[in-house]
């Protein structure tokens, strides 16, 4: 298994050529309005469009489905790898004490139990999920590690925060930026919930870098995924969408430009295991 390297250098991106060729109507256009009407309409489900109005409960039957095997399938899944991913973004964080963080579709606790800890005893963390059977899982381990200061659980939706504006030093988002509706709306929430000079943090899955990575990891996942699901947690059908949603989820770069049109600065972002998953990072000045 390869792991990925916390020291590899970041990538500020860069905008796509000018002169490339597009098939994309010019959006003043009769055909451009009509593609543009038509696609607020609908929202991905793995391979599927699906009504835009559908698309949350759906991902949330999901994450129900799926919460109490949910992060025993992520280490069989990758290996233990996410467990060095996350510890990358914990690190890129450098979480100081009295900081407010704000870790959104973390439910079960992974990335926000690091947080704390880092923290130490002035510790602030929030934990924000949509989905109540993925809060609840966390909740129990963090009772059953003892942890019962400085973190909070609150049930809301990445597209619509209840918290006020400038509430937090940073936030950060771990495999879950895939699974919201509108993502760009996502992002301008994060955006408005910073203090200026909060980051912006965002581990996702991306576009594998290496063709003959990307073709053995597309294979795996398309396949691996469904397995477990089916052995371990006794649901395929879940685990094939979270195979889809990988897919369909937009690259580094494409990522790095929505970051930037939500108005965030100084956006980079670092490829790991070949651009299986990469962090992204930006500010709100």
């Amino acid at each position: 298994m390869i792991e990925p390297d916390p020291s590899a250098p970041v990538s500020a991106g860069q905008a796509p050529d000018e002169g490339a060729p597009t098939d994309v109507p010019p959006a003043g256009s009769p055909a451009g309005a009509a593609e543009a009407e038509a696609g607020e309409a609908f929202a991905s489900f793995g391979y599927r469009d699906v009504p835009r109005a559908e698309k949350a409960g759906m991902v949330r039957e999901v994450f129900e489905s799926v919460a109490p095997r949910y992060d025993l399938m992520n280490d069989l899944m990758s290996g233990g790898v996410h467990r060095l991913w996350k510890n990358a973004l914990v690190d890129a964080v450098h979480p100081r004490p009295g900081e407010r963080l704000l870790d959104v579709a973390g439910g079960t606790g992974d990335v926000a139990f690091r947080l704390l800890q880092r923290q130490g005893a002035q510790a602030d963390v929030t934990v924000c999920d949509i989905n109540p059977a993925m809060l609840s899982v966390g909740r129990d381990r963090a009772v059953d590690r003892g942890l019962l200061h400085g973190l909070t659980w609150a049930t809301g939706d990445a597209e619509a925060l209840p918290f006020p504006d400038r509430s937090f030093d940073a936030y950060t988002i771990a495999f879950g930026l895939r699974n919201v509706t509108d993502i760009d709306q996502a992002l301008r929430e994060a955006r408005r919930v910073l203090r200026p000079g909060g980051r912006y943090f965002c581990l996702e899955f991306s576009k594998v870098t290496l063709a003959p990575v990307g073709r053995l990891y597309d294979t795996y996942s398309e396949h691996a995924l469904p397995f477990f699901g089916r052995i371990v947690a006794r649901d395929a059908e879940s685990y094939r969408y979270l195979h889809e949603s990988i897919r369909r989820f937009p690259p580094q770069r494409e990522l790095a430009e929505r970051m930037r049109a939500a108005g965030f600065e100084r956006v980079a972002w670092r490829d790991m295991t070949f651009g299986v998953v990469a962090l992204h990072s930006g500010w709100r000045i």
